[in-house]
């Protein structure tokens, strides 16, 4: 499945360091599909969004993803794509940006027509194939219909999309320069976060994480001194702080990172995907490990 790291220090913009591909004779990667494409979100200091992603197409593309980045940001996030949907082109690798946000996705949303057409003129907003990128347009569109209140547009759009289109999992980040979103829903995908003080559970140690088969790495030396809080698709560390999402549930990590958490969509899909509904492709990149 796709891998999603989202990470808030804010008010503080902290460096940090992204390793999203290990080299190529590492032994996390035997045994294991392929990604299909790598990315990280990130905002410069007047506030743009600052995405950098490429398909892994290509010998040079992998070079890229191993590549270690060491970026400023109050609010990062990282992701690593196994496509279901859309060709390997850089407009449908993640995240995406729209109007001033940074959003990332892992799951599988379908009936994209009836999602288009709910879109109406949103759908310029919509670059590439995606299922994801139109699911961000939606946002989008329903944080403008509540007045710029983002909270309110991801809750009306998760309802939309429960009621409406068959869903498979819709895991989601979403961040601004100072505040970050989480959503897991339902409960097909793991989605945990981690309040992390500063130094970690010893009070003194930079914060130092990879995913189980080292598909991301991150550090940053300045979270020995500044709090954090982490979302991610899995236990990152051994720190035991780690609590996973409700089906449904959002988590809203504000400017001075106090972190609120309500259950916003209650009820099962209306129309739920199976595994073995998936086509073999999109069945693949949801059971990767």
């Amino acid at each position: 499945m796709c891998r999603l790291f989202g990470l808030s220090a804010a008010p503080h913009r902290v460096r940090a360091s992204f390793w999203l591909l290990d080299a190529p004779d590492s032994l996390a990667q035997q045994s294991h599909r392929e990604p299909d494409g790598t990315g990280l979100g990130t905002f410069a200091e007047d506030g743009t969004p600052m995405v950098e992603k490429q398909p892994l197409a290509a010998y040079e593309d992998t070079e890229f993803a191993q590549e270690a980045k060491h970026r400023y940001s109050a609010t990062f996030v990282a992701h690593i794509r196994f496509a279901t949907t859309g060709d390997l082109l850089p407009q449908n690798t993640h995240p995406f940006a729209q109007d001033g946000r940074v959003f990332a996705h892992n799951g599988v949303v379908e009936d994209l027509p009836k999602l288009e057409a709910e879109l109406g003129p949103d759908l310029a907003l919509v670059h590439g194939d995606t299922d994801s990128e139109r699911v961000f347009a939606l946002v989008t569109s329903h944080i403008g219909r509540n007045g710029g209140d983002v909270t309110a547009g991801i809750t009306s759009a998760a309802r939309w999309l429960a009621d409406n289109v068959p869903i498979y999992a819709l895991n989601i980040l979403l961040t601004t320069p100072g505040e970050l979103w989480a959503l897991r829903y339902p409960d097909t995908h793991d989605l945990l976060f981690l309040e992390r003080r500063a130094g970690g559970p010893s009070g003194g140690r930079h914060l130092q994480h990879a995913s189980t088969p080292g598909r991301i790495r991150a550090r940053s030396e300045h979270l020995a001194e500044h709090p954090a809080v982490v979302v991610a698709s899995e236990q990152m560390d051994e720190d035991p702080g780690w609590t996973p999402l409700q089906s449904g549930e959002l988590l809203h990590v504000d400017r001075d990172l106090t972190v609120t958490r309500e259950v916003i969509v209650d009820r099962p899909p209306r129309y739920p995907i199976r595994l073995a509904d998936l086509n073999a492709r999109a069945a693949a990149a949801q059971t990767e490990k």
